[in-house]
């Protein structure tokens, strides 16, 4: 994922503490400061998915996740990308048990334009029994 995007405002942008954001000011967002915002994700290093789920999501703004930016510049190949890790994710779990491979070092962030892992994400994948 993009760590960050800049956009130029278009309007006057009112903040919470009454300054202003000036129509015309290049600003940059971190997406990832956004979502690793604990006012806006409790525990943000913890792997929740049930932080979406509509229950949990009840009153906070759509713009708090923004894995494919948002608006009129939003990413043209998010549904493609969803629809694929989808597939990729199903047919992988259906036919593996993942595990992260304890022989090596934990991952680093790698935080540049994409953030990566340092030296990869080692897993182990263990064949399901029964599965052709």
């Amino acid at each position: 994922p993009v760590t960050a995007v800049s956009r130029c405002c278009t309007e006057d942008i009112p903040l919470r503490d009454g300054r202003v954001i000036p129509k015309g000011f290049i600003c940059l967002m971190s997406i990832y400061g956004t979502h690793h915002n604990p006012d806006l994700w409790p525990e943000p290093e913890v792997f929740n998915p049930l932080r979406f789920s509509q229950e949990n999501s009840k009153g906070r703004s759509p713009s708090s996740f923004i894995p494919f930016s948002a608006g009129p510049r939003n990413c043209i190949g998010q549904s493609f990308a969803m629809a694929e890790m989808k597939v990729a994710v199903a047919l992988t779990l259906s036919r593996f048990v993942l595990r992260r491979d304890n022989a090596r070092p934990s991952p680093c962030r790698e935080p540049e334009l994409i953030l990566r892992a340092e030296d990869g994400l080692w897993l182990l994948l263990e064949p399901l029994v029964g599965v052709a």
